[in-house]
């Protein structure tokens, strides 16, 4: 059964990373027999340039007629004066809301040939296998009520609600724990339970959680403490689960292990296996239409994609040694390159990857 692949490439230097990757996939489908077609929508800001809305009707149409959907990236300063309705986040947001995507897978390898381009020591991050999974529907990010307003003595304030309910916790923990069951069989879980009573309950849940699953071994950190493990001794850690917020701040600070955040794709899955693949970087506007941005992430999302709701692991693992091969080769883009080295674009890259298919 041919399946749809909802393509939205977003914002910034989102278009040319996403181009790479469905030039991946395009090559799986002719010359592998991948059985998919894919489809083009907008999302973000050039949604609101072209349909005057961040998510229109048109591709949420599409999203949920869409077996898989794979994102560049939204958002940009040129729309960042509009009303919080009208910025591309909000689209971004209102999809995952919408279409249930509450568990967002961020794997974190690290690439023996970039040793060089990690922040730390090689002895730190050699062999750095870890999964962060982040609750993706809650917490600040979707909690009510929120916005600006002006006090009685004319001061402005600005708020926002933290808030889980037990069945979302709930949830996600089973994610984590079943995805820790086929790695190391180790969960650390994250929080902020010493100081915030929504976090307090997270602890809770996700301890009760665990009594469904005595072959893992859990553990609990607080946030703060969790970033600096993350930094001293990354390779400690095995499957990662917290909350949106706390979520979204240490993948970034762990794609810094691997060398570059232009290296890690990520998945946000729905309880029905339908799920949204995106690198967990930005749209880098300043670097839009100059053809030097790292599309690996990109290309590496793909690879999720095929093997989260396509459940066709083989090609995912295929485009997966493709990417080791071309680093092992020495090619580089400009944001992991070692000094001396001369630096290849975006389609430079993405044309290699689709090469080493065949390797």
């Amino acid at each position: 059964m041919t399946r749809t692949i909802l393509i939205l490439p977003g914002d910034g230097i989102g278009p040319e990373i996403v181009a790479e990757a469905a030039k991946v996939l395009e090559c799986l489908r002719q010359e592998q027999g991948l059985d998919v077609t894919l489809e083009y929508g907008r999302l973000g800001g050039s949604a609101v340039d072209e349909l005057g809305a961040p998510y229109p009707e048109p591709t949420r149409q599409q999203a949920r007629r869409a077996d898989a959907i794979l994102l560049g990236a939204v958002g940009g300063p040129k729309w960042d004066a509009l009303e919080r309705p009208l910025r591309p986040e909000s689209g971004l947001l209102a999809m995952r809301g919408e279409l249930g995507l509450f568990a967002n897978l961020r794997p974190v390898q690290h690439y023996p040939s970039l040793s060089a381009a990690s922040a730390l020591k090689p002895e730190l991050v050699a062999g750095l296998d870890l999964l962060i999974v982040r609750e993706l529907n809650g917490d600040v990010y979707f909690g009510q009520p929120r916005g600006i307003r002006t006090l009685a003595n004319g001061e402005r304030e600005g708020f926002n609600t933290m808030a889980y309910r037990e069945s979302e916790v709930e949830r996600i923990a089973h994610v984590a724990f079943k995805a820790a069951r086929l790695r190391h069989r180790k969960l650390c879980s994250v929080d902020k339970a010493n100081a915030l009573e929504t976090s307090e309950l997270w602890r809770e849940v996700v301890t009760q959680v665990a009594q469904d699953y005595p072959d893992v071994a859990l553990s609990h950190l607080y946030v703060d403490n969790a970033a600096m493990q993350l930094i001293r001794a990354p390779k400690q850690f095995d499957v990662i689960v917290t909350g949106n917020l706390f979520g979204d701040i240490l993948s970034d600070c762990a794609a810094m292990l691997t060398g570059s955040i232009g290296l890690l794709p990520s998945a946000s899955l729905a309880a029905n296996g339908k799920g949204l693949y995106e690198p967990i970087h930005g749209s880098a506007p300043d670097l839009a239409g100059q053809g030097v941005a790292n599309p690996l992430a990109a290309i590496l999302s793909a690879a999720l994609l095929l093997r989260h709701t396509l459940n066709t692991p083989d090609q995912a693992e295929r485009i997966e040694r493709a990417v080791g091969r071309v680093l092992d080769k020495g090619l580089r883009t400009m944001d992991i390159m070692a000094p001396g080295m001369i630096p290849v674009g975006t389609q430079a890259m993405g044309d290699a990857v689709a090469a080493a298919l065949e390797d």
